[in-house]
């Protein structure tokens, strides 16, 4: 029997189904005829690269072969599962991971991917503004890493760090780390009130960007259900 394809509205409205389930995950999987991990990478794709990541790929996409070696590494140390690595290195599948495994341990080179997709774009130096900037764009725009990373012309790598940087520190996340930063223990009463402060800024800031990202959804499903007959 033929595999069945579906389109990125189809997966989409799946996605939406599968969140809003009141069935387990098994049963849900039954009753769609869908696999338990088909239905994940879906609604991974979707997580990191929006609809967009429904679309089919009209090129390779590239790996260095240090990458190709990392994961495989990481993977075999036992530290991480199989969807862990994917996750980790950005790997289009699972597949893909699984195939340099077979490679690595059948001693043979895993070299550089030849054809380049242009997602895959270069880490390149940022000033502290252009990083603050790219960060909101990216947690307004419910954190799509590559449409960000193309948006801006910096790496992947790049856009992820920040992010988690600034969720976890602010604005002084994305500041050069070289010289000499104070502990806690060493700031003054007033010090530590205004990194309260800011503490509390930057957690208003992020929820204010995650309630636009859930508002643009909302609005993604009222054109949805309006389209229906």
């Amino acid at each position: 029997m033929a595999k069945r394809t579906y389109s990125a509205q189809e997966k989409y409205e799946l996605i939406i189904a599968y969140e809003n389930r009141q069935t387990s995950i098994k049963d849900f999987c039954l009753e769609q005829s869908i696999p338990k991990k088909t239905i994940q990478e879906w609604v991974y794709l979707y997580q990191s690269r929006g609809i967009d990541g429904f679309q089919n790929s009209t090129g390779w996409k590239r790996y260095a072969k240090e990458l190709k070696t990392a994961a495989v590494l990481d993977y075999q140390s036992g530290s991480y599962s199989l969807k862990e690595v994917v996750r980790k290195y950005n790997i289009s599948s699972s597949s893909v991971l699984q195939k340099w495994i077979k490679n690595y341990n059948g001693h043979r080179e895993l070299k550089d991917t030849q054809r380049m997709n242009n997602s895959m774009i270069k880490g390149r130096s940022t000033t502290l503004e252009e990083r603050l900037e790219i960060v909101m764009y990216c947690l307004q725009n419910g954190k799509n890493y590559h449409q960000v990373s193309e948006l801006f012309k910096v790496s992947y790598q790049q856009v992820y760090q920040w992010v988690k940087k600034y969720e976890k520190d602010g604005e002084d996340g994305l500041k050069d780390k070289r010289g000499h930063h104070k502990t806690e223990l060493e700031l003054t009463p007033e010090e530590k009130v205004q990194l309260e402060m800011k503490r509390l800024e930057r957690e208003n800031e992020r929820l204010r960007a995650e309630n636009a990202f859930l508002k643009k959804l909302e609005e993604i499903e009222r054109r949805r259900l309006k389209k229906r007959p």
